[in-house]
């Protein structure tokens, strides 16, 4: 899709509601997720995060948003693929501001190049007890991206045409930090296997997507 058209319709997304938590749970790897997160706020133990989808034009004029693989470590989000964001910080003063400050830092866009169209669902993750808030937001400039070397192994840019074609909601046969060899709902982005909070997130887009292009 043109990035000159994409951009006129994307703005209708401001007026739409939320399609929800019914959306995350499409694409949940775990049955026992609101319950968990039911518990996570009772107990007020959660950190916070945001984390930003922004579509952006390919140099072909080409709509695509951006994804990254993380780097691996010791610790239960390594080596998967995600959103740039990160832990909201004491200096920010709201998450909008973590999404785009992560942003900024792992994948080079600046700040105020990117408009927020929209705050969408919160989700909770269990593994590392996060409440993240994700923002979908546009550029109108090709970015240059630059990667935040001793977070992102890679930068992943992916063509709305491949997000938006249903072939590419796949099921996979993974192990996680909590299950071994379970089948989870999963997108086939760029080769890649998007799965868990990513896969959550994106299903929810992907259904207002549907609303206004």
């Amino acid at each position: 899709m043109q990035f000159s058209e994409f951009s006129k319709q994307i703005v209708k997304i401001k007026n739409l509601e939320l399609p929800g938590e019914a959306f995350h749970l499409k694409m949940a790897p775990i049955q026992r997720i609101l319950e968990l997160k039911k518990k996570a706020r009772e107990m007020k133990s959660a950190k916070k995060a945001a984390v930003l989808c922004l579509f952006y034009p390919s140099e072909e004029n080409h709509t695509n948003f951006v994804l990254i693989l993380r780097n691996t470590y010791k610790g239960v989000h390594s080596a998967q693929i995600g959103f740039p964001g990160g832990k909201y910080e004491d200096e920010d003063n709201s998450l909008e501001e973590t999404a785009l400050r992560e942003a900024e830092e792992e994948v080079g866009v600046m700040q105020k190049e990117v408009e927020i169209l929209k705050e969408l669902t919160e989700i909770y993750i269990p593994p590392s007890n996060f409440f993240v808030q994700p923002y979908l937001g546009v550029t109108n400039k090709t970015p240059h991206f630059v990667r935040q070397e001793d977070e992102v192994d890679a930068i992943i840019e992916v063509p709305i045409n491949e997000f938006l074609n249903p072939e590419n909601l796949v099921t996979q046969t993974l192990s996680t930090s909590y299950a071994k060899k379970i089948e989870v709902p999963a997108f086939n982005l760029q080769g890649q296997v998007v799965w868990g909070a990513t896969a959550m997130m994106l299903n929810e887009i992907r259904e207002l997507l549907s609303k206004v292009l």
